[in-house]
């Protein structure tokens, strides 16, 4: 199952309105499916709010003059869950916390700040530059926090195409690849769409949404050109260009 970007659009709408108490949740109807595609493309908004504030972030996180850099839990997930209100119209923390989008979504709200207030030593450390606190390294560790808070209920990873992938734990599993191949690398698959679908997963069910993310100004420092180079990272660059396919957040809800 694919969201259609025009779709999607009127789902954050009608959220919008939901939450202005312009209009009642009764009179939304969606099916499992698409309930569970709109918590997947959430968890997804989330993680990348969270991964832009800590890239936009960067110089000051590896200023080695800078002591305390004010990028504790609570600052990090206030500055993403304004990207993200912004991205769709709805704050994150007013989701009902009864429903399991609000319990999740509070799961993941969590999880950014034990790691932001797990790391306060490392981003507030003077004397040298470079952390290695990167918006990767941010979301595997948020997302290593969700899976153990969410205990079993739903999986988030973020992967790519093999040829990009760094950790080896980040490798995408055979139906990712699938999926990547397929779907994400097509020529004709529109920019930003997620696919979904109903498959099992370790013998359960399970409902998997793969979201694509694209190599911005910003990423190329490190993946771009010239291919081979070592990056600050300590990674040869892989010669990527603005705008290609980086990486894919999958997430796994369990049913």
């Amino acid at each position: 199952m694919v969201w259609p970007t025009h779709l999607w659009m009127i789902r954050k709408a009608m959220l919008g309105l939901i939450f202005a108490g312009t209009i009642p949740a009764s009179l939304i109807s969606a099916g499992p499916a698409d309930e569970d595609l709109l918590i997947g493309k959430s968890l997804a908004d989330l993680l990348q709010a969270g991964e832009t504030v800590i890239s936009r972030e960067q110089d000051r996180i590896n200023d080695p003059k800078l002591g305390e850099k004010g990028l504790d839990g609570a600052v990090v997930l206030q500055q993403a869950r304004e990207i993200y209100r912004t991205t769709t119209g709805v704050d994150p923390a007013m989701l009902d916390p009864a429903s399991r989008h609000g319990r999740l979504l509070s799961v993941q709200m969590d999880a950014i700040v034990e790691v932001m207030d797990a790391n306060q030593a490392a981003i507030n450390a003077t004397g040298s530059g470079f952390k290695g606190f990167i918006p990767q390294v941010f979301a595997r560790l948020v997302n290593e926090a969700f899976a153990r808070r969410a205990k079993g209920e739903a999986e988030v990873k973020v992967t790519g195409p093999p040829d990009r992938i760094r950790n080896r734990k980040a490798r995408p599993d055979v139906w990712e690849i699938d999926v990547i191949k397929s779907k994400l690398l097509a020529p004709n698959w529109p920019r930003g769409q997620a696919f979904s679908a109903a498959i099992e997963k370790g013998g359960r069910p399970a409902f998997r949404v793969m979201v694509p993310q694209y190599y911005d100004a910003s990423c190329l420092a490190c993946h771009g050109s010239p291919k081979g180079e070592v990056d600050v990272t300590g990674y040869p660059k892989e010669g990527a260009k603005l705008d290609e396919l980086g990486g894919v957040i999958s997430l796994i809800l369990y049913r």
